[in-house]
């Protein structure tokens, strides 16, 4: 589905990413976690097309992605931030707007909106400013959106950092229930273990702008590989 050979990024002179190569399977959710620094954001953004790599190849679905990347493909992918970034109007008309920019027709769009409302159990603020919702709240709405565009790969960058403690639980085990249903293939970033282990199958762990271990949560936690990917996860452990 997503291919990265040999990406490094290099950004006011200093290097961010170095030579990661990375590989997304359609179906699958991959969790990249790493401290601060670390680069976990910054691929995700090289991977989304948000910023252009200094060397290195991207392919999607097989094919070789250039600098300029063409709109057919960014328009397969749809990106969820840790601030939900809501236009000031309705919530419907925040949800439908990637869909009448894709030109779907209305009834199809009110269809599609107050499916993926009810998905993320905000059908109720319909009609509701978005302005006016809170943390939790305009983030399901984002969520909604985004997968409102049935998109090929989604991307989500620390979804969950900016909301309490209960309502970070209760949306992500609601996210875990539409994963399952629709098996999007998912990239994930997080600077919480239990995101990753929750959601994701594959987890990436992200040091000083490499890929320092690669596996499923589990199996990072029992074999972290490196005794410095080690320390990073012993404080996710107890």
């Amino acid at each position: 589905m997503l291919e990265a050979q040999g990406i490094t990024w290099t950004k006011d002179h200093k290097t961010i990413l170095k030579t990661i190569d990375f590989h997304l399977l359609q179906g699958e959710c991959v969790g990249f976690i790493g401290p601060n620094g670390s680069g976990k954001s910054s691929l995700l953004k090289i991977l989304a097309f948000l910023e252009t790599p200094t060397s290195g190849l991207l392919f999607f679905q097989g094919q070789s992605v250039p600098r300029n990347v063409p709109l057919p493909i960014r328009r397969r992918i749809a990106i969820v931030f840790q601030e939900p970034l809501l236009l000031n109007t309705r919530v419907f008309d925040n949800v439908a707007t990637g869909l009448k920019i894709r030109g779907m027709a209305k009834g199809k769009i009110r269809e599609r909106v107050d499916y993926w409302l009810e998905q993320f159990g905000v059908s109720h603020l319909t009609k509701q400013s978005a302005r006016s919702l809170s943390g939790g709240e305009a983030q399901r709405v984002s969520l909604a959106r985004a997968f409102a565009l049935e998109p090929d790969v989604l991307f989500l960058d620390e979804p969950f950092s900016a909301l309490d403690a209960p309502t970070k639980e209760g949306l992500r085990n609601d996210l875990g229930q539409v994963f399952k249903a629709t098996h999007t293939t998912t990239v994930l970033v997080s600077h919480d273990f239990k995101d990753i282990t929750h959601l994701a199958s594959r987890a990436l762990i992200l040091l000083n702008g490499q890929i320092a271990a690669e596996g499923s949560p589990s199996e990072l936690l029992k074999n972290p590989q490196k005794e410095e990917v080690a320390r990073f996860l012993a404080h996710f452990s107890s």
